[in-house]
């Protein structure tokens, strides 16, 4: 290890920095290595010798992001960094953009993938944006990082990589901090939500957004029977859309909009079911904590989701948009609480394999591309 290595560590939000990846700065800086941070928001608390507010916008347009894209070119022809570590699709696009004209030097660049935006079945202009993001920056790009089978695949077959491509089971959840509700703790939280004790609770913890669907759970209250609420924490460009939806689809009484959950194991605990109808996923961290949980998962059929449902098994997985198919998912788990009481059991052994604890060193030597 090279004590006077110099990283670069960037993500769209600092939210994401603080959320997923303290660990692994805390582990850099125990290295030896001189870290410096680079996200949108404040870096405040974040274990880093340096923090770059970047004026990110949530845009893949180079016009949009040009003040955020000079400061990362300015910053890298000022520092000499040994090892670049991108993280989020935005970030890890302008980060890479920045770095061709700055000069890549002995530099070596890590891009981790969280999910890339695209499939085979995204629309065709879409698709062909952000492949051609992704190609223009795989020349500076030394290894890629995926966390599922699907964009492996597409990191592969296009070669979005200079020389190596490498999987990681995810960022690790901090397992100690999740764990079941027994009968009193879960009938607490419910009295806190304002929820019927003899009610089916489904959860859903995600930004609020189109990619993440919120729009179709909410919908597909209409066919769940009318003891079924729906439990919805965070925030998002798409929170007050969602609002307004609930009540022109008279779920209104039913659907809980949680806003920012500090402790979102709370969530969980008033729950019997986890949900999502996202578009697309990379190894997502809320349905693995809701598995250690012991909640069983009904998700829609995508990347991300497929790498962590055995159907059937752990959940059940449903075609995306078809809230018929969901509908009906949620329904079986009512009406079958034998099963669900068994998928919640195999969910949580599952999601073990997940934890911090057991993917910590391999995802740290994988995300530096063992530069350190």
């Amino acid at each position: 290890m090279n004590g006077n290595l110099k990283v670069l560590y960037t993500a769209s939000t600092a939210g994401h920095l603080r959320s997923f990846h303290v660990p692994y700065l805390e582990m850099l800086r125990e290295k030896g290595c001189f870290v410096i941070a680079a996200a949108a928001g404040s870096g405040e608390g974040l274990p880093v010798d340096e923090y770059i507010r970047l004026p990110l916008q949530k845009s893949m347009s180079p016009l949009k992001n040009l003040p955020a894209l000079f400061k990362l070119i300015r910053l890298m022809r000022k520092e000499r960094f040994g090892l670049i570590c991108t993280h989020t699709s935005l970030a890890a696009f302008f980060t890479r953009l920045a770095l061709m004209p700055a000069g890549k030097k002995n530099c070596v660049c890590v891009n981790t993938v969280h999910g890339y935006l695209f499939d085979e079945t995204t629309p065709f202009l879409k698709k062909t944006a952000l492949l051609t993001a992704e190609k223009v920056t795989a020349r500076v790009t030394d290894r890629v990082v995926v966390m599922n089978k699907a964009d492996a695949q597409i990191a592969l077959r296009h070669r979005l990589y200079r020389n190596d491509l490498a999987a990681i089971d995810g960022m690790g959840i901090d397992m100690p901090r999740f764990s079941p509700a027994d009968a009193a703790e879960k009938t607490q939280i419910r009295r806190r939500y304002a929820i019927p004790e003899d009610a089916f609770v489904i959860s859903c913890a995600a930004e609020f957004s189109k990619r993440k669907a919120q729009a179709q759970l909410i919908r597909a209250m209409a066919l769940l029977p009318e003891n079924v609420f729906l439990l919805l924490a965070g925030q998002g460009d798409t929170l007050d859309e969602c609002r307004a939806l609930s009540r022109s689809a008279g779920a209104e009484h039913r659907v809980r909009f949680l806003g920012f959950v500090k402790e979102v194991r709370d969530v969980f605990a008033a729950s019997d079911a986890y949900v999502s109808a996202s578009r697309s996923e990379g190894l997502p961290f809320s349905v693995m904590e809701a598995m250690l949980c012991g909640l069983p998962a009904v998700l829609s059929d995508v990347k991300g989701h497929s790498d962590l449902v055995l159907e059937k098994h752990t959940g059940i997985l449903f075609p995306y948009g078809d809230i018929g198919a969901y509908a009906k998912a949620v329904r079986y788990l009512i009406d079958n609480p034998e099963a669900r009481a068994e998928m919640g059991l195999i969910a949580r052994h599952e999601a073990a394999a997940y934890s911090l604890e057991r993917v910590k060193n391999k995802t740290f030597a994988t995300i530096t591309g063992e530069r350190v």
